[in-house]
C-alpha cells in the first residue's frame, strides 16, 4: 500500500469525532467534573502534557484529547476573501499532531482502547502521523519493504498500521453487526453532520479492504522476524521533536522505546490474522483452517497482546467445529460442542442435558429422530436412578413394548456409568434396584432375560433377589402371549408407586387450597417416608422459623405446617393477600392445637400480613384509614413482652413503619410505655421521627428531638474502625446496617410527608459527596456539616438517597422540591436526566410553563444548574438563553458560549427566545466576523421587533421577556422530556 493513498482526516470528520467522544465522556459512570486542563495550555508549555497524562484520573482522558488536539491540527483556515484553505504546515500544527502521538503514546499504542474512544478516521489520521514521524518511506508500499531491514521504531509503526488499516482490526469489528444508536433531540440537527462522517468511513473502509491483501503478507512475513521490535513512547517522541536525526538513530540502535519482544508481537499478529481468516471463511471456508491454525499458536498471556479472551474462545469453538477438527486434550468444549462430538460417535452420555440435546437433534441430518429420542430417554432414566430420583412417566411408557436395541442399550449405559468411577455401595444398590425394576416390568420374556443374563445383574443383585426373579420370568414363560400388541397410549399406562408419587407432587407445588394439600400429603406420607417439605426448593420460610418447625415429631404435620407457610409467604410476596390469609388460617388452626409458641408465630405473620395488604391497597390509591382493629392488635404486638418466641425482625419494624404513615404519632410520642422505648430500639426511632415531624412547623429553637434524631442515625450510618479494616477497605451502609436501617427505608415506603424527612436527613450527611450540594425542605432543621464525616459510610447514604427519591417520587410525582432534589442527584454526571427533572419540576408549579415559575423554584442556584448542564451537553446557544434568567443576566458566560461552533442544538432556531438586546448585538458581531450572513440575518430580525425596543416602558420589555422565557421553557421541555 502506498503511503500517499491513505487517506486523511477532513476537518468534519475530526470535529464529528471530538463531539462524539465528548458526548461519549459525558456518559460515563466516573463523575464528570470540569475540564481542569485545556489543550491551549499544553501548546503553550508543552512539558504539562506529560504530567497530565500520569494523573490519577487524566481530563480530559488521553483519548479525548488526542481528539481535541487533531481537530485543533486539523482545522482549515479562512483567507480575506472567506475561502476556506486546507490546515497549515506550520510549527503549531506540527507540535499538535505530536502532543496527539505522546496520548497515544501514553496508551502504549493500545488499539483496543484507541479503536473505542476514536472514530475510524480519527484514528487513520493519528496512525498516518506515526508512520510520518517513525520515517516510512513515502511513496513505497508496505509490501514491498523489509522489514527486518529498517528501524525497529519504523517497523513496528508499520506494523501497528497494517494490524489496523486493512480489516486485520477494522474489516473485522466492522463486519459484526452493531446497535445503531437512535439519535436524541439535541442530535437532529446533526444528521447532516453524521451523514458527512459516516461517508467518510465508508470511504476509508473500501480502500482499506483493496489493501487487505497486502496487509495480510506483511503481517504473514512479521511472523518470520524473531528480533524485538521496538515502539515509540513519550520519550522517543520528545527526542524526534528536539533532533529527528539523533532519535532515529538512538531508536535504531535499539536504546530507545517500548521493547516489544518477537514472541509477544507475533501473539498479537496471530490473533489478528486468525480474525482476518476466519472472516474471509464465509466465502472461502477452506480458509477456517487457516485461521485454526493462527489461533492454536496463540498464547494469549502476552503482556502487549491485546486479545478478546471470550471472542477468542467463541474463534476457537467455532473453528473446531467448522473444520471438523477437535483436540482430546482440551476440556473447555462448549455443551454443543461435547453433544455434537458424542452423536458422531454414537456415544450418548448420561449427564446431556435436554435442550441440548435437542439442537443437536434438529442438527443430525444423518442420524433417526426417534431412536436418538429413545436413547436420551434412557440415559435420563438410568441418570434419575443413580440419583435417588423419580423415574418419568417416558421411560415407563418406553418399556411397554421396547425393541432389542433399547434393551442393548440401556445395558450398557448402566454398564458404563459404573465402569466410569469407583461407585459407592449406594450407587450400587440403586442400580440393583433399577434392573431389578426393569425386569419387572419388561412383558417380552425374552428381553427379561436378556436383563437377567448380563454381568451388572449377576454382581450386583443378591441371590435371593436372583432368585425370585428368575422363578417370576419361568412362569411368565410359560403363561405369557408373547403376540404383538398395540402401544398403548400416555393414558394407558397402568398405574404405579413411581408415576403416582410424580403427579401427586406436581399437584402440591401448584395447590393453594390448604384441604387439598392436606389430602396430597396424606396419600404421599402413605406411598413413601420422606421429608415431602423438600420437593420444592423454592419453598423457603424465614430461618428464625425453621427449627422450630423441624422440631415437630410428626411427619405429616412437619410437611403441612412448612409448606402452609412457605405458600402465604409467597402469596405476600406476589400480593396475592386473599391466598395468603387462606393459608395462613388453616396453619394457625393447625398449629394451636399443640403449640402455643407457633401459634404465637402464626398470629404475628398474620398481623405483618393484613399491614402489608393495607399499604398495597394504600399505595394503588385507597387512602382510606386502617380499621381500629388492625391499629389495636399492631400496639398489641409492640408491646408484646417477649418470653423465648422467635421473632422476625422485620414485623417490628414494619409495625413502627405502619404507625408513622397512618400519623398515630399521639400514641408513638405520649402514649407509648417509656419502658417499651428504652428497650425497643425500633419504637424509640419511631418517637424521634414522629415528634421531629410534629415539631416541623414550630421555631427552630423547639427542634430539640431533631438533633437527637441525627445523632442516632449519623450512629446508624457510621462504620466501626473495625469493619474499616475489611477486605474491601468499606462496608455497605444497606448490607452492615440493615438491621437499624430498615425502619428507614421501610417509613420511606409510606406517606410523602415521611419521605421528605428522611429524604432531607441522606441529604444533609452526604452533601460532601454528591457534586457540592443536594437541595431540598425542611433542610435547615439538621446541622451543617458532621464533626467526623469519616466514620459515615457517605457512599451507601448515596445509594440510599437515590433510592429514596426514587420511591417518593413514585408516590407523587409531582412534589417539585423532589423533583429538584432529584436533578441535583443526577447532576453529578447525567446532565440530560438533570434537565429533564429540574424542566419537571418548573412544569408542575407552571401548569406546563403557561404561567411563571415561581422565583423559589428556579433559583440562581438551580438555573446555573441548569447552564452547566447545557454546557457539557454542547448546547450553548440554550446556555446563552438561560444565562438571560438570571437575576443579573450572565454576559460573560453567555458571550463565551456564543463563541462555539460545533454547538448541538439549533442554535439559530433559539435566536427567538432571547430578549437581552446586549446578547443580540453580540450576536449580529459574532456572525459578521465569522460571514455567516443568514444567521447574521436571524439575529437582526430578532433584535428589529418592537417589543423589544428599549424606549419601550418597562412593563412592555417585561411582558416580552415573560413571553419568551415560557415559549423558551416549553421548546426545551419538548426536547427533554
Amino acid at each position: 500500500m502506498k503511503h500517499k493513498t491513505q487517506i486523511s482526516v477532513t476537518v468534519s470528520g475530526v470535529s464529528m469525532s471530538a463531539e462524539v467522544a465528548d458526548r461519549e465522556a459525558l456518559s460515563c459512570s466516573r463523575p464528570c467534573t470540569p475540564p481542569q486542563a485545556s489543550w491551549f495550555e499544553f501548546l503553550l508549555d508543552p512539558s504539562l502534557l506529560e504530567q497530565h497524562l500520569q494523573g490519577p484520573h487524566p481530563d480530559p482522558s488521553p483519548v479525548q484529547l488526542i481528539v481535541q488536539l487533531l481537530e485543533q491540527a486539523s482545522k482549515p483556515s479562512v483567507n480575506e476573501q472567506n475561502q476556506v484553505q486546507p490546515p497549515a504546515d506550520n510549527r503549531r500544527n506540527r507540535t499538535l499532531k505530536l502532543m496527539a502521538l505522546k496520548a497515544a503514546a501514553h496508551l502504549t499504542w493500545d488499539l483496543k482502547v484507541l479503536e473505542k474512544g476514536l472514530t475510524i478516521p480519527v484514528l487513520n489520521m493519528l496512525l498516518n502521523e506515526l508512520l510520518c514521524v517513525s520515517r516510512v518511506p513515502p511513496g513505497v508500499k508496505h509490501v514491498d519493504l523489509d522489514l527486518s531491514t529498517l528501524p525497529p521504531t519504523t517497523a513496528m509503526a508499520v506494523l501497528v498500521y497494517n494490524r489496523w488499516s486493512v480489516a486485520i482490526r477494522t474489516i473485522v469489528l466492522s463486519s459484526f453487526p452493531e446497535k445503531q444508536t437512535k439519535p436524541g433531540p439535541h442530535q437532529l440537527n446533526m444528521m447532516s453532520l453524521v451523514q458527512q462522517e459516516k461517508e467518510l468511513t465508508e470511504n476509508i473502509l473500501s480502500v482499506l479492504k483493496e489493501q487487505a491483501t497486502d496487509s495480510i503478507t506483511v503481517l504473514e512475513g512479521a511472523l518470520n522476524i524473531k528480533k524485538d521490535f521496538y515502539i515509540h513512547t513519550l520519550r522517543t517522541l520528545d527526542l524526534l521533536a528536539a533532533d529527528p536525526s539523533t532519535a532515529n538513530g538512538e531508536t535504531e540502535s535499539s536504546t530507545a522505546g517500548l521493547r516489544i519482544s518477537a514472541d509477544h508481537l507475533h501473539c498479537q499478529v496471530h490473533y489478528d490474522l486468525g480474525g482476518i481468516y476466519f472472516q474471509q471463511g464465509c466465502s472461502d471456508p477452506s480458509v477456517y483452517e487457516k485461521a485454526r491454525e493462527h489461533f492454536r499458536m496463540l498464547d494469549s498471556s502476552a503482556s502487549f497482546c491485546c486479545v478478546d479472551e471470550q471472542r477468542l474462545a467463541g474463534y476457537w469453538s467455532a473453528c473446531k467445529t467448522l473444520t471438523g477438527a477437535s483436540d482430546p486434550s482440551d476440556s473447555q468444549h462448549t455443551p454443543y460442542g461435547q453433544i455434537s462430538c458424542f452423536m458422531r460417535n454414537h456415544d450418548y452420555g448420561l449427564y446431556i442435558p435436554l435442550i441440548y440435546v435437542c439442537l443437536c437433534v434438529l442438527n443430525d441430518r444423518d442420524g433417526a429422530l426417534e431412536e436418538v429420542c429413545h436413547k436420551l430417554c434412557v440415559c435420563n432414566a438410568v441418570r434419575d436412578a443413580l440419583e435417588g430420583g423419580v423415574l418419568g412417566v417416558s421411560f415407563h411408557q418406553l418399556l411397554l413394548k421396547p425393541s432389542k436395541n433399547t434393551i442393548s442399550f440401556l445395558l450398557e449405559v448402566c454398564a458404563r456409568s459404573m465402569d466410569k468411577e469407583h461407585r459407592s455401595e449406594t450407587c450400587k444398590r440403586k442400580m440393583a434396584l433399577f434392573i431389578k425394576s426393569v425386569c419387572n416390568r419388561l412383558e417380552d420374556v425374552s428381553l427379561a432375560f436378556m436383563v437377567s443374563s448380563h454381568k451388572l445383574f449377576m454382581e450386583l443383585l443378591q441371590d435371593e433377589e436372583k432368585k425370585i426373579l428368575m422363578e417370576q420370568m419361568r412362569k411368565s414363560s410359560a403363561t405369557v402371549n408373547l403376540s404383538a400388541k398395540p402401544l398403548p397410549s400416555f393414558y394407558d399406562i397402568p398405574a404405579s408407586a413411581s408415576v403416582n408419587i410424580s403427579q401427586l407432587e406436581q399437584q402440591l407445588i401448584l395447590s393453594l387450597d390448604p384441604l387439598h394439600i392436606r389430602q396430597i400429603l396424606i396419600e404421599l406420607q402413605g406411598m413413601a417416608e420422606r421429608p415431602f417439605w423438600r420437593v420444592n426448593s423454592k419453598w423457603e420460610v424465614p430461618v428464625d422459623y425453621v427449627n422450630v418447625i423441624l422440631a415437630i415429631k410428626d411427619n405429616l404435620t412437619r410437611d403441612l405446617v412448612y409448606i402452609l407457610m412457605a405458600k402465604g409467604l409467597h402469596c405476600i410476596s406476589i400480593k396475592d393477600f386473599a391466598h395468603a390469609r387462606q393459608l395462613f388460617t388453616a396453619c394457625l388452626e393447625l398449629v394451636t392445637e399443640f403449640s402455643p409458641k407457633l401459634r404465637q408465630v402464626m398470629l404475628n405473620e398474620l398481623l405483618l400480613m393484613e399491614v402489608r395488604g393495607h399499604e398495597a391497597g394504600a399505595a394503588e390509591g385507597n387512602m382510606e384509614r386502617p380499621p381500629p382493629d388492625l391499629v389495636s392488635r399492631v400496639r398489641g404486638y409492640l408491646e408484646m413482652r417477649i418470653h423465648d418466641l422467635p421473632l422476625r425482625q422485620i414485623v417490628g419494624e414494619e409495625c413502627v413503619v405502619f404507625m408513622l404513615n397512618w400519623r398515630e404519632n399521639e400514641y408513638l410520642t405520649l402514649q407509648v410505655p417509656q419502658s417499651l422505648v428504652n428497650s425497643n430500639p425500633y419504637i424509640k426511632l419511631g418517637q424521634l421521627i414522629a415528634s421531629t415531624c410534629k415539631e416541623l412547623p414550630g421555631p427552630k429553637e423547639s427542634r430539640r428531638t431533631a438533633k437527637e434524631l441525627w445523632e442516632v442515625v449519623v450512629q446508624i450510618c457510621s462504620v466501626s474502625s473495625q469493619h474499616k479494616r475489611s477486605s474491601d477497605g468499606r462496608v455497605s451502609l444497606l448490607k452492615q446496617r440493615a438491621s437499624s436501617l430498615g425502619i428507614l427505608i421501610g417509613t420511606i415506603m409510606g406517606k410523602s410527608y415521611f419521605c421528605g424527612l428522611i429524604d432531607v436527613f441522606f441529604i444533609s450527611i452526604s452533601q460532601d459527596d454528591i457534586v457540592n450540594e443536594v437541595t431540598a425542605e425542611h433542610i435547615s432543621i439538621w446541622p451543617s456539616s458532621l464533626a467526623n464525616l469519616q466514620s459515615v459510610d457517605v457512599e451507601a447514604v448515596v445509594v440510599t438517597l437515590k433510592e429514596l427519591v426514587n420511591y417518593a417520587l413514585s408516590l407523587n410525582p409531582n412534589n417539585q422540591s423532589w423533583l429538584c432534589t432529584q436533578a441535583d442527584i443526577y447532576f453529578g454526571n447525567q446532565y440530560s436526566a438533570a434537565m429533564h427533572y429540574y424542566l419537571q419540576a418548573g412544569t408542575v408549579c407552571s401548569d406546563y410553563f403557561t404561567k411563571s415559575v415561581p422565583p423559589d423554584v428556579y433559583t440562581d442556584q438551580v438555573l446555573k444548574r441548569m447552564i452547566k448542564c447545557c454546557s457539557l451537553l454542547n448546547c450553548h446557544t440554550q446556555v446563552a438563553v438561560l444565562c438571560q434568567f438570571l437575576r443579573e443576566v450572565d454576559y460573560m458566560t453567555a458571550f463565551k458560549a456564543l463563541q462555539e461552533q460545533n454547538s448541538h442544538d439549533s442554535m439559530d432556531s433559539f435566536y427567538g427566545y432571547i430578549w437581552d438586546v446586549t446578547i443580540l448585538e453580540y450576536l449580529t458581531y459574532i456572525h459578521h466576523k465569522r460571514g455567516e450572513g443568514d444567521k447574521r440575518q436571524v439575529a437582526i430580525k430578532a433584535i428589529g421587533q418592537t417589543e423589544l425596543n428599549s424606549s419601550n416602558p418597562e412593563e412592555v420589555l417585561q411582558l416580552a421577556a415573560q413571553k419568551r422565557k415560557k415559549k423558551f421553557l416549553q421548546a426545551l421541555a419538548k426536547l427533554y422530556f
